[in-house]
């Protein structure tokens, strides 16, 4: 029988400031890309969010080529795993102060140190979404919708008056389990007890993601929408899922920038 096949991973808590808040990424830096089945099962078995696999980039445009799996299927675009990727870079290149990272469907996305204390700030895509009555959806989800918008790369917003309402949501998974969307609920952050402007959660059931921690890309869709509604160019988010994280959102032109921080949580060798 042949020797296992050490390959390395860490385990990052991504948008959290101690361990068992935010969102757990798995990181997996290879020297060259596995074939899609074995990234599949390999992150599978991982069974997190996401999980992130690096491959050294040999272009001049980028550090590194990012692709992310969940348990059942590869996305487009994973801002919570992007910044665990550069946390776990950055960690051991001290030397370094910015990660790029070169992606299938997302474009160039840039990680950078923002101050001590595993400070990060991630640039991604800012995906505007346009109002579209979405009937079927708004009735899965619950509640008083106060407003549907949907964006093409599969984000459906679902607009709340209030907090309050945002954090009660008990969306029927089922029926939304079609496709991979990704159904963002939020609201208004007034009299919230995170203090936050902004108050969301996010689902991906079709992804095999009941309820998303802290989603990155989901910031991606609120940031250009909250920006235009409160009339600024910043503002502070907080996801209130059960383990939640706050992120700071600014509107860049054609691009967002959050920041976060990360907690390292696992550091060892997965065995193939």
């Amino acid at each position: 029988m042949s020797a296992a096949r050490r390959l390395p991973i860490t385990q990052v808590d991504a948008f959290a400031d101690r361990p068992f808040a935010g969102n757990p990424a798995a990181v997996m830096p290879l020297e060259e890309w596995l074939d899609d089945k074995t990234l599949q099962a390999i992150a599978a078995e991982n069974n997190l969010a996401e999980t992130a696999f690096l491959v050294p980039d040999e272009s001049d445009e980028a550090d590194y080529e990012l692709r992310w799996f969940t348990p059942t299927i590869e996305v487009a675009l994973c801002g919570h795993a992007t910044l665990a990727s550069g946390h776990v870079l950055l960690s051991a290149a001290q030397w370094r102060n910015e990660m790029r990272f070169r992606t299938r469907k997302a474009g160039i996305l840039q990680v950078t140190r923002d101050g001590e204390d595993e400070g990060y700030r991630m640039k991604l895509p800012a995906y505007r979404a346009g109002a579209k009555p979405m009937p079927d959806i708004a009735r899965a989800m619950g509640g008083d919708v106060a407003e549907t918008l949907w964006h093409e790369g599969g984000y459906a917003l679902i607009v709340y008056r209030s907090a309050e309402e945002v954090r009660a949501l008990t969306p029927d998974l089922a029926a939304l389990s079609d496709g991979d969307i990704l159904y963002i609920a939020t609201a208004p952050g007034i009299d919230d007890p995170s203090g936050a402007d902004v108050v969301s959660r996010a689902f991906a059931p079709g992804a095999g993601i009941p309820e998303d921690p802290v989603t990155g890309s989901a910031h991606s869709v609120l940031t250009p929408y909250w920006t235009t509604r409160l009339g600024r160019d910043a503002f502070a988010a907080y996801q209130a899922s059960a383990r939640g994280g706050h992120v700071g959102c600014r509107l860049d032109g054609d691009m967002v920038e959050l920041a976060g921080t990360c907690v390292t949580t696992v550091v060892g060798d997965f065995l193939l």
